[in-house]
């Protein structure tokens, strides 16, 4: 059984419906106008959560150019400090309360990725209904202590992780007061080519933790969250941009607006078509039931007359005898006249002998 899981009130989980988080970001582009845009188009999109991060530069790295601190080659940001790239791509921590009512506002929730001590004080004076921990924290298990130790629920990505790292990052989540813990599968390569994500790792994660799973998501585009769905994730994060044509650093890997949308659509059909492990007809298929093969007398057949390959078929619609009966049929006469195009049944046989 999967441990209950939920955030303010919100039960999520197989047999629940996917809990979608829409990630802001960098995507603000240091423009709270901007910023609240996006709250609101994620929630005209149809997302359940929006998600903050909540760090400056200097409590995330330190300002050093030796090359520890840059991004190695071939990477997005290539050229730049780590320092840089958190100054840029950090939200200013006043905009985050006002951005928190808003998006209650329009009914959605907002929480976010603290990186440090300070940010969890932080985050529990505005009182987020949950924490996320991010991939690359996954590893720092004070932070993690300190999230638990609030007793709120956790939202754990586990891109780059053994099986190990999450197995400690949960026992040590657990033992320091975390009783509601959620895992999302995740590639932490920016952006991800589909054949990194694995997703059959869902239902294993599940199996293994007993917890909720589901896809943290930098592939582009929108099927592998789709495909996530019919593999069992119970949440699905994406980011989210106004335009990628926005030099934000997380601009290449984001959707759009009417892409989220799309998406969350998709996913909605997607749990609704995956519906229950039951091999019987539906309602939606009785009338397509009456027209299956069955048994009919395909030419006028006089009584006392044989039954052959010749007269009777198994031809649509489903009113005759059914074709299981064929072979036992053929031999026998017929008890009176048959019309053609009557169906088939047991009285229209005469007895054996």
């Amino acid at each position: 059984m999967t441990a209950d899981f939920s955030i303010a009130g919100r039960p999520i989980g197989p047999g629940h419906p996917v809990y979608v988080i829409a990630e802001l970001s960098a995507n603000h582009g240091h423009d709270e106008r901007v910023a609240m845009e996006i709250v609101r188009a994620s929630h005209e999109a149809g997302a359940d959560a929006v998600k903050l991060q909540t760090y400056t530069a200097d409590t995330i790295t330190i300002d050093s150019r030796a090359a520890a601190f840059r991004p190695g080659s071939g990477s997005p940001w290539e050229g730049m400090t780590l320092h840089e790239l958190y100054r840029d791509a950090s939200m200013p921590w006043e905009w985050q309360p006002r951005l928190k009512a808003y998006a209650e506002s329009l009914g959605m929730h907002c929480f976010s990725s603290p990186f440090d001590a300070t940010a969890v004080d932080f985050l529990v004076s505005l009182d987020v209904p949950a924490f996320k921990v991010a991939s690359f924290e996954l590893v720092d298990l004070p932070l993690i202590r300190l999230m638990a130790g609030t007793g709120r629920p956790l939202v754990m990505s586990t891109g780059m992780a053994t099986e190990p790292e999450i197995d400690e990052a949960v026992t040590t989540a657990r033992a320091a007061g975390a009783t509601q813990i959620a895992l999302l599968k995740c590639s932490s390569a920016y952006p991800s080519p589909p054949e990194a994500m694995n997703l059959r790792a869902i239902p294993m994660m599940a199996e293994r933790w007993r917890v909720p799973v589901g896809l943290s998501d930098h592939t582009t585009g929108e099927t592998v969250p789709i495909a996530a769905v019919a593999l069992g994730a119970s949440i699905v994060e994406k980011h989210i941009t106004l335009s990628r044509q926005n030099a934000t650093p997380d601009a290449p890997f984001s959707l759009e607006p009417l892409e989220f949308k799309a998406m969350v659509e998709a996913i909605r059909v997607t749990e609704r078509a995956l519906g229950t492990a039951r091999l019987d007809a539906t309602p939606q298929e009785a009338e397509s039931r009456r027209f299956r093969r069955s048994l009919f007398v395909v030419e006028d057949v006089a009584e006392g007359e044989v039954f052959t390959e010749r007269n009777v078929r198994s031809i649509r619609p489903a009113d005759g005898l059914h074709t299981r009966h064929y072979e036992e049929v053929l031999g026998r006469r017929a008890a009176r006249d048959i019309e053609r195009g009557t169906p088939l049944s047991w009285d229209l046989v005469a007895p054996a002998g």
